[in-house]
């Protein structure tokens, strides 16, 4: 995935901040921000680790669970056309529209 990376297992997005200039990560899946910047990938990494573990070592002393719980369930609001559209498509591989997607965002997430 673009602007994704991996840091001691966890999943960060990263963007550059303009007005900086540097480099910023947030980490995804976490019950509050961590947020971490760098000027290069390699002081990313480096600065995402400790933003990591000072998170982490803040939730345990504060007995706070560090991760987002997700239900599996979200709305998804569509234009009426795309809507008919993707359950045409999911009808066609003889799917649910609730299968169909579900197979789409499997295929473009997981690599």
């Amino acid at each position: 995935m673009n602007n994704v990376i991996d840091i001691l297992g966890h999943k960060a997005v990263v963007s550059l901040d303009p007005e900086i200039g540097l480099l910023r990560g947030e980490f995804l899946g976490l019950n509050g921000g961590a947020d971490f910047y760098g000027d290069s990938i390699e002081s990313l990494r480096a600065e995402g680790a400790i933003s990591l573990q000072v998170f982490l070592e803040m939730c345990a002393e504060k007995n706070v669970e560090p991760y987002r719980q997700f239900s599996g369930k979200f709305n998804l609001r569509l234009d009426p056309k795309l809507h008919e559209a993707a359950v045409v498509a999911a009808r066609a591989q003889d799917k649910s529209l609730n299968e169909w997607i579900a197979g789409v965002i499997e295929e473009a997430t997981v690599r």
